[in-house]
């Protein structure tokens, strides 16, 4: 079941002779413990003289990292009954075998097959063994699998994160546009503000991100892809829904409907509000553009919004002549952090568009 993945194990067996476990037996068990402070305790105390440091770096306080190379070989013996032909089928000779079995039990300081000259048979400790190994063996395969087809240049896996303001139309068209050249490379999407997506840039839950403003963190590499003009956004039947133009300034006396601090759009309003030369009255906070939108409809107040991906009615939308209302897009991504092969086609990609990313 487990092919060439269970060859590798016996062959770092061989490598790692007289390394890793060499010199310890039931003995040495009994006396640092039975559990995980007992393994623990042998990579502290210097139990197995200079590997010691090898053992820390494997992270020897967990049993998991003793025994997960010996697996495949315990597994192989079960199921053959006999340490000439599983040592066959592995391509090991048979006294390496043998004595990994050996060194196996004294590590657990349990005995999990029976000997009966040539041929072996599980114990009752030894078919418990088994089910458990075959399972975690089992698992490890399907996480191998899954970790491999997610970085397979033509089907892997790319995570991006986005504004929900680009959800509707922004990211559908560049995926699309994406999958033509790549039809089989999938994506986790996540939609966001712009601060929780560069935590989980960091976190490595993302691989990319579009953002606005563009960041400007040391961790971090972004690049200017595009800019959105922002609308003043009146209700329909406001005394300024007949203009076509506007200066910011001209609505100092407004109450506006905002996204919520930390927001990047938040800070882009605050920004220009104040080179207008006032500080907005912020009557609503919310967290998605198209509910400020729906205040506004409601005449609940005004806001600076990006255009939407269709007319809203109830709503009158002006140029902003002055400041110049616009912001930016960026993408970013996590500093030498490395891209597997359909992260750097997209990233590519991305790049590739810089001016014509947004719909005109």
């Amino acid at each position: 079941m487990h092919g060439n993945r269970i060859i590798d194990s016996v062959q770092h067996e061989q490598r790692s002779e007289g390394s890793l476990l060499q010199g310890r037996n039931r003995k040495d068990i009994e006396a640092t413990g039975r559990g995980r402070a007992g393994a623990a305790g042998r990579g502290r105390s210097g139990a197995v003289g200079a590997e010691s440091g090898e053992a820390a770096e494997l992270g020897v306080g967990s049993w998991a990292a003793v025994l997960a190379p010996r697996l495949a070989q315990f597994t192989a013996v079960a199921r053959h009954e006999h340490v000439t032909r599983a040592a066959q089928e592995l391509g090991v000779p048979q006294p390496t075998l043998s004595r990994a079995i050996v060194r196996l039990e004294d590590d657990l300081g349990v005995a999990l097959f029976a000997r009966h000259g040539r041929t072996l048979s599980l114990t009752p400790a030894g078919r418990s063994f088994l089910a458990s190994a075959e399972r975690a063996l089992t698992d490890l395969e399907r996480a191998t699998e899954s970790v491999r087809a997610d970085v397979d240049p033509a089907a892997g896996k790319v995570a991006f994160g986005f504004l929900h303001t680009l959800g509707s139309e922004t990211v559908p068209g560049l995926i699309r546009s994406f999958r033509a050249d790549h039809p089989r490379v999938r994506f986790q999407l996540v939609q966001n503000y712009g601060e929780a997506m560069i935590e989980r840039l960091r976190a490595g839950d993302l691989d990319l991100c579009l953002t606005s403003p563009v960041p400007d963190y040391p961790d971090l590499v972004a690049r200017r892809l595009d800019e959105q003009k922002l609308r003043l956004v009146v209700p329909d039947d406001h005394p300024l829904a007949a203009r076509k133009r506007i200066r910011l300034a001209e609505a100092a006396g407004e109450l506006f409907v905002t996204l919520e601090p930390g927001y990047g759009l938040r800070r882009i309003t605050d920004a220009l509000c104040a080179e207008a030369g006032f500080t907005p009255r912020v009557a609503f906070e919310g967290e998605e553009a198209e509910t400020l939108r729906g205040l506004v409809a409601a005449g609940l107040g005004v806001a600076l919004l990006p255009p939407p991906a269709v007319p809203r009615p109830g709503v009158a939308e002006l140029t902003v002549t002055a400041p110049r209302a616009v912001r930016e897009i960026g993408v970013a991504w996590l500093d030498g952090h490395p891209d597997t092969p359909p992260v750097a086609a997209f990233k590519k990609f991305l790049l590739s568009r810089r001016g014509r990313l947004l719909p005109r």
